[in-house]
Formats: structure tokens, sequence, C-alpha cells
């Protein structure tokens, strides 16, 4: 399947890209692939079946359950690739999630080819391990077997979703019910023996690797967790180190580890999650990362709360104020990370060195000062990802300074504050704040402003267009385009036939993704740290951190020399089997039970959010008092409209203050006048959701039980009422490890524009610059930026969307690790490239594919029934 697209330039253009599949999946019979397997297997059960070790009888119970699982899933397989090309954006962009799935489905179908030939070959061999090659086929059977209930999912959306989308749109359904079977499928299978066998051959070592961290992070992680505060970085070390004193019993048992991964992405908070991915941040990882590519300027900025007075672009005589980010934790100042090549003027101005703050040891700069560079005329402003809980631009430091190199202009990266301790809109006031305040002082940052790019990935990415649509709203200057990889646009537990990869991702599980929108949205309750802990000086802190780490040294060691002398008898002696923390964690009281209410600032004051919307507003209309457009409202706080517009008797609109404001009276027109669009929820929308005490919650979060619990047992659902109903004699395996408590975002705050772009009104996506979007086919979030770019070519907004191959979601920080990764990275460079060179994106398609109904279109092609049934 060709990268998507691979159009815009044409046959034979500069754009050719590594792992290019010539024959697109849905062009491709699988039938031979099928009845190879099928031969194979057979051949193999009539060899085996004679064994009489207990082997043999294990690998003829593998064959058997690989050829009856690829009975049923063939003919699904070809009833799918019939449809899937209705769901693409345009011809030249052959990507959704059913292309996905299907190519999943067929890259599983092909592992085990190769498997049942190199069976077939070497069982006769002396050196042949039946023992190894019968466990990898049990493993990629088991896949294959879960892999077939993702295509059942995948053709109850293909009818029930509307005409050519990939969302379900209803808040229950198929959603609720594709999260109840989530909770209790077995997923260990994924990240075991089948670790990333989607994905490019490069990748798959440093996902093994990044599993074998996480699982080994995740048993010391509750031992330290009292220890890894903000002031306590030693005590990341302690974890690390012990970590990797365990992993090796981890790297040389992939059930174990698949095993362990499944429940520590099942039961650890965000928290967890938070401190595994800030990792990379670590002094000792980074300046090792740091060697590739040096910079002349890497600073680190903290503005001030302080307002802003920013022209409006209609009429720049005229301005507006921007006030600083306030929601949930008051005004605070907003940090930043200059970026730069090459020295320009102003990056070494008093001015700019007054905003900036130390990081790490104090360096002495041996280079010899040269005469700094005239200013740029290109500005790229970015904001990173991290699903809105981890990470920070230092994480982002690799391929940024590969940017700020090749494209020869200063990057400001924007430390925004992270969830769940600042929930939104405080990330997206703190973007916009930082995106104006760069405007203003382009200048110190070392460009003339002339060119401005917003860049950003994952969250970032959701960041960048949802600034955008604040700035066009407000009136400021919008970005001449934008630059998102892999966005998330949808904050959802929405079902989508690429989000039913969620089952198989190892870097975005739906558990850990669930966690974060929850974090996000303000709805995940955070664990209150002891007073103790808080109060810690730092003297003490080091200290205990440097104890950890020297016992963690001792601990570890013995344990891993005791486990390489007795692994096997540890292992079949039922006693000497370790607590992992995901147990530990299971036996604590739960979340729900805990009287803590986390309900945010912002949502228990409405009254002093109300935005004011003027559907007839006169933009160009100047302040008789103070000449321009921008002074404060006093009455922001009194909880009343104030009287920002009045009727003269000719008709004309009275002068207008305008004061953007995070807190009180903002007028953020989306230019929807039905269905006035805020940062905040309306009285209405949050009756009866006054704390989070309530048990259970039902507004902000539904709790999903598990779909074969013990109460259903006595209740079983009728055929008319269960949603997904699986073939006769089929289910898909059930998790081990019990089940995952998974919850149903139905808080409307998730639905807000401001969260969820791709739930914007029409208005707010017309204003919008020209948006060039990365995305990854194998990427759970795929189907965010096929159906963004859909709406925006709906209504004739310049985007492009170019779709890579065979790489997971978050290239981006994997950029120098593989052939693949640098591709796809230049790529980004090269989208970047175009909005600071001013090439407009490719016009759309002149007669745009129209989509049928999949009942028409079984009706007039060779496709049956009986092939749409698993």
């Amino acid at each position: 399947m060709a990268p998507g697209g691979e159009g815009e330039e044409g046959a034979g253009g500069p754009e050719q890209y590594a792992g290019v599949v010539l024959v697109p999946p849905e062009q491709m019979d699988p039938r031979p692939l099928f009845q190879a397997v099928d031969t194979l297997c057979q051949d193999n059960i009539k060899h085996f079946g004679e064994s009489k070790a207990e082997v043999g009888s294990r690998l003829v119970q593998a064959f058997a359950r690989i050829q009856e699982q690829a009975h049923g899933v063939e003919p699904s397989l070809r009833a799918l690739a019939a449809v899937c090309p209705l769901f693409d954006l345009d011809p030249d962009t052959p990507a959704n999630g059913y292309r996905s799935l299907l190519k999943v489905v067929l890259s599983c179908t092909q592992h085990i080819l190769h498997k049942c030939r190199y069976i077939t070959a070497s069982r006769h061999s002396l050196f042949f391990r039946a023992a190894h090659n019968c466990a990898e086929l049990e493993a990629y059977g088991a896949a294959l077997t879960q892999l077939r209930a993702l295509l059942c999912f995948a053709q109850r959306l293909l009818t029930a979703n509307s005409h050519g989308d990939l969302f379900f749109r209803q808040e229950r359904g198929l959603s609720e019910e594709f999260m109840r079977e989530y909770s209790t499928m077995h997923k260990g299978c994924f990240y075991g023996r089948c670790m990333g066998f989607q994905f490019t051959p490069s990748i798959r070592p440093f996902l093994q690797t990044i599993s074998i961290g996480l699982v080994s992070f995740g048993e010391n992680y509750k031992r330290h967790e009292s220890g890894i505060t903000e002031g306590a970085l030693v005590a990341y070390y302690g974890v690390a180190a012990s970590s990797f004193f365990i992993s090796g019993r981890y790297a040389m048992d992939p059930e174990l580890r698949g095993a362990d991964y499944e429940r520590i992405t099942q039961n650890l908070d965000v928290n967890f999650w938070k401190s595994f991915w800030n990792i990379t941040e670590m002094e000792l990882l980074t300046s090792l990362v740091g060697i590739a590519t040096t910079v002349r300027i890497n600073k680190t900025l903290s503005v001030p709360p302080e307002p802003l007075e920013m022209p409006l672009s209609s009429d720049p005589q005229l301005t507006v104020t921007i006030s600083p980010p306030v929601a949930h934790s008051g005004p605070g100042p907003v940090n930043m990370r200059l970026i730069s090549y090459q020295l320009r003027e102003g990056q070494e101005s008093e001015e700019l060195n007054t905003f900036t703050k130390p990081e790490g040891p104090l360096s002495l700069d041996l280079r010899l000062r040269s005469r700094p560079a005239p200013l740029s005329t290109d500005l790229i402003v970015h904001f990173h990802g991290g699903g809105f809980v981890a990470q920070t631009s230092k994480s982002h430091e690799p391929y940024l300074k590969i940017w700020a190199q090749e494209l020869e202009a200063p990057i400001l990266s924007v430390d925004y504050s992270l969830a769940p301790e600042a929930p939104f809109p405080r990330a997206l006031e703190e973007c916009f704040y930082a995106y104006c305040w760069a405007l203003k002082n382009c200048r110190l940052l070392g460009s003339t402003g002339e060119r401005v790019c917003l860049a950003g990935d994952s969250a970032g990415g959701n960041l960048c267009i949802t600034v955008a649509m604040r700035a066009a709203s407000v009136g400021v200057r919008l970005p001449d385009g934008i630059m998102v990889a892999y966005p998330a646009t949808l904050l959802q537990a929405t079902a989508s036939p690429s989000r039913l990869l969620t089952l198989m991702d190892p870097l975005l599980p739906l558990s850990v993704l669930s966690k974060c929108l929850s974090a996000y949205a303000g709805t995940e309750r955070v664990p209150v740290d002891e007073p103790a802990v808080e109060k810690q000086s730092s003297l003490s802190q080091v200290k205990r951190g440097t104890a950890l780490f020297l016992r963690d040294i001792r601990q570890g060691a013995a344990s891993w020399l005791s486990n390489l002398m007795e692994g096997s008898k540890d292992r079949a002696n039922p006693d000497t089997v370790r607590k992992s923390v995901s147990e530990a964690a299971l036996a604590e009281e739960p979340l729900l039970n805990r009287k803590v209410s986390l309900k945010s600032k912002t949502c228990q004051d409405l009254n002093r959010h109300q935005y004011i919307e003027e559907t007839n507003f006169a933009v160009g209309t100047p302040n008789q008092h103070s000449g321009r457009i921008g002074a404060p409202n006093k009455h922001a706080h009194s909880g009343t409209q104030s009287n920002g517009s009045s009727s003269s008797a000719n008709g004309q609109h009275s002068p207008t203050s305008l004061s953007v404001q995070s807190e009180g009276s903002d007028l953020l027109s989306p230019t929807s006048p039905q269905k006035p669009v805020n940062f905040f929820l309306t009285e209405s929308e949050s009756e009866g959701d006054t704390s989070f005490d309530r048990e259970p919650s039902t507004h902000s979060k539904e709790n999903i039980p598990p779909a074969h619990s013990s109460e259903d047992k006595s209740s079983p659902q009728s055929p008319s009422t269960s949603l997904l109903a699986f073939p006769e004699g089929f289910q898909p395996l059930r998790s081990q490890n019990g089940v995952a408590h998974m919850t149903l975002q139905t808080s409307a705050i998730v639905e807000n524009p401001y969260m969820s772009p791709l739930l914007a009104p029409d208005s707010m996506l017309q204003e919008l610059p020209p948006i060039h979007i990365v995305a990854c086919s194998l990427d759970p979030m795929l189907d965010d930026s096929v159906m963004f770019a859909k709406r925006l070519r709906s209504l004739n907004r310049p985007v492009t969307l170019k779709v890579v191959e065979d790489l997971p979601h978050g290239f981006l920080s994997l950029s120098q690790l593989s052939p693949e990764t640098r591709t796809a990275t230049a790529l980004c460079v090269q989208r970047i490239r175009q909005v600071l060179r001013e090439e407009p994106p490719a016009p759309p398609p002149v007669a745009p594919r129209k989509h049928r109904k999949l009942q028409r279109m079984l009706g007039k092609s060779a496709v049956t029934d009986r092939e749409i049934g698993a």
C-alpha cells in the first residue's frame, strides 16, 4: 500500500519513501496466502500427530487453532478489502483504519506462513528447537484469534456508521460495547513474542527494549513512588538502576513479559506513565542523544504572566489585550525553549536574557565568538506531544535540533503545563499566550516573523490546530501554515477501525489512551501526595534517593544472580513467584471509594466564565476612550454580563471593548451563532455535577462493567440487544490478568471544539490556515487525521495528508533510530519548508468520490453475505 498523498507530486516526483508496498492489500487476493497456510498446517498436523512427546501434542493443537481461525478470517478479509477504498480521503491518499486493520491481519498471516515453512523444512533436523517454535506458533495463533475478533468489530462499524464516517458518533452502542470487550480480551500475546510484528523490522528491537524497560520499571515504581517528586530526581536513577538488574528475566521469558505488560497497562494510573515517559529527560540519556547535533542557541525561557497588546489582523491600528493563562492554578509564568542552529541577532540581547532561566549545570562555551547572523524571515512555534500528561521540549530536542539546522530558522518550543494537575484548558491557554508572545517578540528570538509556522506531534498537533482556531476567533494574526504529525483531533473513547489497533499497539493501548484523555478532560482523580513527602527538603530527598539507589543495586544484583541460578526452580514453585506491582495495586483501596473532589476551578464556578458572542460584531470599531480595542472588563468577576455592545438609533454598534482573558470575559466567537462555543461547560451541561464525590459518577465518566462478569451469566443478552455478536462457535481469548477498569467519557467538555477540533462547526474550520498532516498507517489515531482532512476538504480548505508506512505513533521521537524514521522526519521538514516558502498545497480533486451504503455496494459486487461473517 503506497503512502497516502503520493499523488501530490506525481509519479516519479522527489518523494519516494522507504517501506512502500507495491501491491495495496485491497488489490491483493488473500486466498493463495491462506491456502498455503492451510496446506502447511495440515501437513504438520499429520507429522506431529505421530509424536508421543508433549511438545508434539502442543504443536498439533497450535496448527489446528491456526487452521480454524484462518478459515474464519479469510472471507472477512476479502469483504473488508472490497469496501475499504470507499473511506479514503481521495484516490491519491489510500489510507483509513479499515486498510490498516487489513494490513495488520495480512502481516500476521504472513508471519505464520513463514513460521510454518520453517517448521516444515527444519522439523527433521537435530538442531530443531521444538519447544521454542511451538511457543512462537502458539503466540501467533493467539494473535490471529484476537485479530479475527477485531474484524468482527470492523464489520459492525461498517454497517453502523454513517456515509463515509470512520467514527461511531453515538455515546452508547458500539463504542461502549468495544470497551466492554476490550476490558476482558487477552492482549499479552501482542506484547511478548509478537511485539511489533506489524511494524518495520528496524523498529521491532527498539519496541522490545521499551517493553522490557516498562515492565521492569513497573515492578519498582510503587515502592519508589513516594520518592519520585519534582525535587528528587535521584529517585529516577534508583528506579532505573533496580529495573536494569531485573530486566534479564523479561528478556529471556517473552510470555512473562507479555503478561506483565498487559497487567501494567490495565492497572497502573496516569502518574506511572508520566514517570516512565519522563525517563527520556534524565540528564544521562539527554547528554547521549544530544551528541548527534549541536546548536548554538538552546535556552529555556520563563515569560512572566503579563497582558499582551496584540494588533488585530483586520486593522493593525487596533489592538486586543491577551491576558495570561489563569485556568485552574491562577496566573503563572509560561516556560519555553529557544533552539537555533546559529546565533542570530537578538538571541543574546539583554532583553531576552531577562527571560532566560538556568537549566542543569553551568557549562563553558569554548567556541569562537562570531558575528550574529541577520534575523531569519522564518519562525517555527512548536508544541510537543506526550498525551497531554508527560514530556517537555527537552524530550523532543533531538529532532528539533535537526529541524533548526535544516530549516535555518529559530524554533520556540512551548513547555505547557501538563495534566492531570493542569487539565484543559490550561495547556491551550499557555500555548496561545506563547504564540502571541512569540509574534510580539519575534526579533528577540532571531526572526522578523514574516513567515510563521505552527508544528506539533500527537497532543501537540491538537494544540496547533486549536491555537489557530483561537487566534482566528480573537482576531490576531494567524500562522502562515500548520504542520501536524499524527494529531489527536477527537479526544473521546469513540470506536473507529484504526482505534481497534489499540488492542495490540505497544505505545498506545486503549487503557493508557483513556487515562490520558481523562486526565486532560479533568476527570482523572489525582492521588494526593502525603504532606510529609511534600515538605521534604532537597537535601533529605537527595539522601533518600541515594540510599534507594544503593539499596536497589545490592538487591537487584542479588535477585539477578538468584534468577540465573534458580530460574527454573523458581518458576516451578508457586511460593517463590514474585508479587507484581500491579497485583499490589489491585489490593489497594479503589480510587472510586476515595472521597476526593478534584473538579477543576473552571467547572466549579461556571458563572465566572461567560463568553459573549456577537453575531454581527464589527471588529474595526475603535474604542472612543482608549483609541484601541482591548480595555479589560472590570466586571469580569461579577457573574453578570457586561454591555459589550449596544445598538444605536442608526443601527450601528457602539464602541466595543474586547479583552481576551482566560478567566472571565473572552470574546471567543466561533462564528456559529446557533451554538456558542466556550472553553467551559454551560450551566445546563454541568447541572447535577457539582463534585466527584458521587458514586458512581454519571456525568464525567461512565463506568464500563466487564462484559463477561458473573452478573451477566444470570441474565444473558438477547440476540436483539447484542451489538457485537461473534460468529457461532467463536469467542476471543480472555485475559488472565483480571478486568481492565475502563471508563467511557460522557462529559460534555470532551465535545468542546477547542478540545476536539474534529467536532468544531464549519465556521470555525473555515478560518484555519493551510494544514499539512503527516500520519502513520498503523497508528490507532490514523482515523483522526483522515476524518479531519475530510472535514477541511469538504470546506475547500487547503489541506494535505501524507501517510507513512510501517511506523508507530511517535516516530518523530525515534527520528535517528532507523532509515524509515529518518525519511518520515524528513517529510515533516519538507512540509514545514513548504509553509515557510509559501508553496501552496495541491488543490482538492474536482469530483470527490462519494460513499455508498455498504448494503448497496454489496448488492452490486461479488461479495456475498456469507463472506461478511468472520
